[in-house]
Parts: C-alpha cells; sequence; structure tokens
C-alpha cells in the first residue's frame, strides 16, 4: 500500500492498521534524511500549510513547523492569541480567510474535542489534527508506537501501561486506539477519579496498583496531570499522587525485568517520573522528541501526496 486511505489525519480511530504501518516505514526514510548533514528534502516544495494553535503548544508546534520546514514547504503560523477569535470571529471564517490565501493543509490544535471534524467539513484544504481537546492527538500517539517499535523491534503481543490522568488526555485515547490496532495489549493505571467510568468497553485492562501495572508491563508512558483541564480537585495532594502513582529509581530497579518508560511531555519532574528515571537508560524520551519530526513529515507527506494525486 502507497497511499493512505483517508484524505485528513483527524484521529487514530479512522486509520487501518496498513496506514499506521505506512506512516511508520515513511518515517524510517525520513528519519535517516533528518540524520544527514543537510537535513532537508524538497518533497513538499510546492505545498502551503497553516499551523493553527487555539491552545498553548511548545514541542508539538516546534515539532510540526521543523518537520514541515525540512520537506521545503512554505510554512504560515497562526496564533489565536493575537488573533480576530478574540474578536468574535468563528472557526470556519478564520480557516477560511486563511484559505483564500491558498493553503494546502491545515494543522490544527484546538481546545474543543471535534474541531478537526467540523473543519474538515466546512473547508477546502486537508486538515491534520494536532491535538483537540480531551479527545484525540493522532501523530503524538503514531510517534510513541513509532519509538517503541524502534526500542523493541515490533508492538505486537507487546504489553503497554498508560499511567496517570487518563480522564482529561487526549494522549491516551489515541495511544489506545493505535497500540490495539498494532496488536499490543494495553492497560490503562491511575487513581479511580482520573479513570474513565466504561473505559474497559475499549478492551483495555485497567489497575489501581502502580506496582502491579509495572510488573505486567513492558513499557509505560507515563503522564502528566492535567491540572489545566481540571476544575475540581480529583485527588487530595501532589504528595499523596506522587506516593501512590510516581515513578522513581527504586520502584523502578525493583522489578524484575528492565522495562522502558516513556513521556509526551511536558514532564513534572518529581511528580509522574523523578529525574533520575526520565534521565535512565531505559527511558526513551529524547527519542520520542526525535521520532515526532519523522513522523510529522511522513503524515504531512503522504496526506500531501494524495492532493497532488487528485489534482
Amino acid at each position: 500500500m502507497s497511499e493512505l486511505s483517508v484524505d485528513h489525519l483527524l484521529g487514530i480511530k479512522d486509520l487501518t492498521k496498513e496506514d499506521i504501518q505506512l506512516i511508520h516505514t515513511t518515517a524510517d526514510q525520513f528519519k535517516e534524511v533528518i540524520n544527514r548533514p543537510i537535513k532537508k528534502v524538497p518533497s513538499l516544495r510546492d505545498i502551503t500549510i497553516a499551523n493553527l494553535f487555539f491552545e498553548n503548544s511548545t514541542r508539538t508546534k516546534l515539532s510540526f513547523e521543523l518537520a514541515e520546514k525540512r520537506l521545503s514547504a512554505d510554512v504560515i503560523n497562526f496564533s489565536a492569541a493575537q488573533s480576530s477569535v478574540k474578536k468574535g470571529e468563528t472557526l470556519v471564517d478564520t480557516v477560511n480567510n486563511i484559505l483564500a490565501m491558498k493553503v494546502d493543509i491545515v494543522v490544527m490544535r484546538h481546545p474543543n474535542p471535534g474541531a478537526g471534524v467540523f473543519l474538515s467539513k466546512h473547508v477546502d484544504a486537508r486538515i491534520v489534527n494536532a491535538g483537540d481537546g480531551a479527545h484525540e492527538h493522532p501523530t503524538q500517539a503514531l510517534l510513541d508506537s513509532y519509538s517503541i517499535r524502534e526500542k523493541l523491534g515490533t508492538l505486537e503481543g507487546k504489553k503497554v501501561v498508560i499511567v496517570g490522568d487518563i480522564l482529561h488526555s487526549r494522549v491516551a485515547l489515541s495511544n489506545i486506539y493505535c497500540l490495539q490496532k498494532l496488536g499490543a495489549e494495553v492497560m490503562v493505571c491511575g487513581p479511580a477519579t482520573l479513570i474513565p467510568t466504561h473505559i474497559a468497553s475499549l478492551g483495555v485492562k485497567v489497575e489501581y496498583n502502580l506496582r502491579k501495572a509495572l510488573e505486567w508491563c513492558d513499557v509505560a508512558n507515563m503522564l502528566r496531570v492535567q491540572n489545566e483541564r481540571m476544575d475540581i480537585s480529583y485527588f487530595p495532594s501532589v504528595r499523596e499522587y506522587v506516593q501512590q502513582y510516581g515513578v522513581n529509581k527504586e520502584l523502578l530497579d525493583s522489578l524484575k525485568k528492565k522495562i522502558v518508560i516513556m513521556h509526551p511531555g511536558p514532564i513534572n519532574r518529581g511528580v509522574e517520573i523523578t529525574s533520575d528515571v526520565a534521565d535512565s537508560d531505559q527511558a526513551i524520551i529524547l527519542n520520542q522528541v526525535e521520532n515526532g519530526v519523522a513522523v510529522r513529515m511522513a503524515v504531512l507527506y503522504l496526506i500531501a501526496s494524495k492532493i497532488q494525486r487528485n489534482d
């Protein structure tokens, strides 16, 4: 298979296993490119990409921008804080104004779940979802699964636990879909208040004891507590959360086997993981950041190649 089955990347739920594998094999080629002395290829020289971020972002925005520039695309950046959105303009109007400048692909992060799906139905451009509220964050799941594949060789039959604030996390949902499609077993672990009520219906195991979860898994993906999405207190104190669900080197060394530690960032050092865990040889956190650029290059290249074919 040489092209994606979808025109937009709105969520992992819409992708097939073959789509994910195609993105991964394409990312392999781009990873080789970004490790060369000259890190640029002319693949998207005639494509214009708009980055629309209606929510704060550091890593994702930088990663997409770098991926676009490595592919020689023309890039325009839009930040909602300094835009007419503040003056009452609607999302569709904002995007249509940008499209009037002849933009081919829109990379969008938005606080409302489903914003990308809504936009894909109302505007004439390809949409790449860079995170929509607490719903999905597809490129993060693609780079996480790519990083596990790079480290362990395959995801088939591997056991992955996602630890922390599952309730507010778009990373968790996209990862669950992606890992299952690639044949991995998935468990979620965290305080009962931060685990969605019906999550077991997605076919994941639920565990409230961190040690048991770590004994079971091959890979632990540690999520941060998303205080900015919390309107009430979900646990008594940060100190208590750390005691129950924080991973330190002592806990890691006491396990019977060496497990891989991941984190989508930003890390709250000393909360979900301690510094000695984040900087240990079991952590692949910086590999994830490097792989993020290659995976996003692959996504943009494959989405753009469908525009060029359809033209």
